[in-house]
């Protein structure tokens, strides 16, 4: 059976697992400052994106399905590096694919990053919430269900 996780969050996670404890962290803080801002129309009306309840810190994701392809908008404050940093992930790995293609992203993608030892077991659920949230919006705005 093929991996069914994007390609952008495969190779995300190779880089992860051939990184020790320390790089790993590097990692996800320069993640943390790659996440892309948000569309002029959400920032203008950021009421429209929902709060990942799972995270301590205020995370907000919002996703467009337009022609079948998943945009994934996020906002994590920049003194939340690891939250920030994960979301980051998530939108840069799965922005441009199709429905279909996020929807089977495995749920337990965020354990397969090598951080299980390194973060908070909260944070990590933080990062399961986003997911969640993401594949739910997507089944919600597209025809994959």
């Amino acid at each position: 059976m093929t991996d069914p996780t994007p390609p952008g969050l495969a190779e995300t996670r190779e880089g992860f697992l051939e990184l020790d404890d320390k790089s790993r962290l590097e990692f996800l803080l320069e993640f943390a400052n790659e996440l892309p801002p948000l569309p002029p129309h959400y920032a203008e009306h950021e009421e429209e994106l929902e709060r990942v309840e799972e995270c301590q810190s205020p995370v907000f994701i919002i996703v467009d399905v337009i022609d079948d392809i998943v945009w994934v908008h996020a906002t994590a404050p920049r003194e939340a590096p690891t939250t920030r940093g994960f979301a980051s992930i998530l939108v840069q790995g799965l922005s441009g694919l199709s429905s279909n293609d996020v929807l089977a992203c495995p749920d337990d993608f965020p354990f397969t990053l090598g951080l299980t030892a390194l973060v908070s077991p909260l944070r990590l659920r933080g990062l399961s919430g986003m997911l969640w949230r993401i594949k739910r919006q997507v089944s919600e705005k597209s025809s994959a269900h």
